[in-house]
């Protein structure tokens, strides 16, 4: 196929495409193996939604609803090429078989819109306003996925991860401040098989770009720092400066976020300390200086020495993320935190500032109490081995809300599994009985 991103060839049958790629999903859910039928794009897709642990017969959990949903979306910089999005997208949205849909960068939807009977088929597998839809959460499917590669998508039926979203097909376009080149969002388009044609795909880029051009003739809201740090939820760092979108690889991700933490600049041996922990010894300071002199290469005067600095400020989701928590503001902490930082870094360095900002992140939750947020929390794929916050999620829950019966199991194997019994013998029919809490050192150590 000439364009990858494509979901089918021109002249290519959609029925046999379809029995192809449901052989192909089929093989991967029981032997993990990928056809060569599945485009790489999607491929990768399903290789991360597994890795996330995503279920094939989950829903997208609800992250915002009512008020908060609308205050949310309201302050949103995407609210103001809605308008927009509408007078391109509508005729299609209202005409029956088709729903315009715009997510967050975090892949929350904001607006799902579209003919009242399509939408009530979409909620079923709650694709709906204020619901999250980023591939950790709901699989491979065009917005989701179209935010972690950056690029406009189409996902046809069966290569969506998940089987309740398999009947539909969809195309998804990324959307970013012209200002800074921070990705705001995405825009999709949602409908049946027949939006596997070259048209949909073109229709969302140009929507994309539109957008974009209509927010560059809009002066700047503020100034704010020109540099932009992204680290979290991802391997690679994503570097914006002045509008120039740069994703790092994952050892320049990790100097670059080590920098930012230490305004101050680092030694070359402390950096290394930090970057190579033990091993920093037996590593020649010829290595480092190699790593820091293609990254000059890629990021110019920003990089300085003598000591390793950063030579212009740097605005991190990890300080936003922090920020939120010492105001005391865990929504919007919730909001920011987009995932562990650098999850698959494994330097000392890297590892120390992950491990602090997820406990804070994660007592900030337990600590307000809030039903939602424990939800949220429990569901993460960072936090759903939590005994504590299973505990206090089962505490939070009415009687017979959704989701309690599948959630009662789940604390009892992990109490089982810290060697933790019920105080008491209502716990075995009561889970909101007497129980001891499990200590962050216990649950790190499961």
């Amino acid at each position: 196929m000439g364009n990858p991103w494509l979901a089918m060839a021109s002249g290519a049958d959609p029925a046999e495409r379809v029995r192809a790629v449901r052989r192909a999903h089929e093989a991967f859910m029981t032997e993990g193996a990928v056809s060569s039928a599945v485009r790489p794009v999607v491929a990768d897709s399903w290789r991360r939604s597994a890795r996330a642990r995503v279920g094939q017969e989950g829903l997208a959990p609800i992250d915002l609803a009512d008020a908060e949903l609308e205050a949310y979306r309201a302050d949103h910089p995407l609210a103001r090429v809605m308008p927009l999005f509408r007078e391109l997208l509508g005729t299609i949205a209202h005409d029956g078989a088709h729903l315009l849909a715009v997510c967050d960068e975090q892949g929350r939807m904001l607006w799902v819109e579209g003919h009242t009977g399509v939408r009530h088929e979409a909620e079923r597998m709650n694709f709906v306003a204020g619901a999250r839809w980023d591939e950790r959460h709901a699989g491979t499917n065009a917005p989701g996925t179209a935010l972690t590669v950056d690029h406009a998508v189409q996902i046809f039926a069966a290569e969506h991860y998940r089987h309740a979203v398999q009947p539909w097909t969809c195309a998804a376009a990324p959307v970013h401040d012209p200002h800074t080149g921070r990705l705001l969002g995405a825009v999709d388009i949602t409908g049946g098989d027949h939006l596997a044609a070259p048209h949909s795909l073109a229709l969302v880029q140009a929507t994309a770009r539109a957008a974009e051009g209509r927010l560059a003739a809009e002066a700047p809201r503020t100034e704010g720092p020109r540099v932009l740090l992204t680290a979290l939820g991802r391997d690679e760092a994503l570097l914006l400066t002045d509008g120039r979108r740069l994703r790092l690889g994952p050892r320049h991700s990790e100097i670059m976020v080590l920098l930012a933490a230490h305004p101050e600049g680092l030694s070359g041996d402390r950096l290394a300390l930090e970057l190579y922990g033990e091993q920093a010894d037996r590593r020649s300071p010829v290595t480092l200086r190699a790593e820091l002199s293609r990254l000059r290469r890629l990021v110019g005067p920003l990089l300085g020495s003598r000591p390793y600095r950063l030579c212009a400020p740097v605005r991190t989701d990890v300080a936003a993320v922090a920020e939120e928590l010492a105001a005391g503001n865990a929504h919007a902490a919730v909001r920011a935190y987009a995932g562990p930082l650098l999850p698959l870094s494994e330097a000392p360095g890297v590892c120390r500032m992950r491990r602090i900002l997820e406990e804070d992140v994660r007592r900030t939750v337990l600590a307000c109490g809030d039903l939602e947020l424990l939800r949220w929390w429990a569901r993460t794929p960072w936090g759903e081995e939590d005994l504590e916050a299973g505990e206090a999620l089962l505490a939070a829950l009415p009687a017979h809300a959704p989701g309690r019966a599948s959630l009662l199991p789940r604390v009892r194997r992990l109490r089982a599994a810290y060697g933790l019994t019920a105080d008491g013998g209502p716990y075995a029919d009561d889970p909101r009985g007497p129980v001891r809490r499990a200590t962050s050192v216990q649950r790190t150590g499961l």
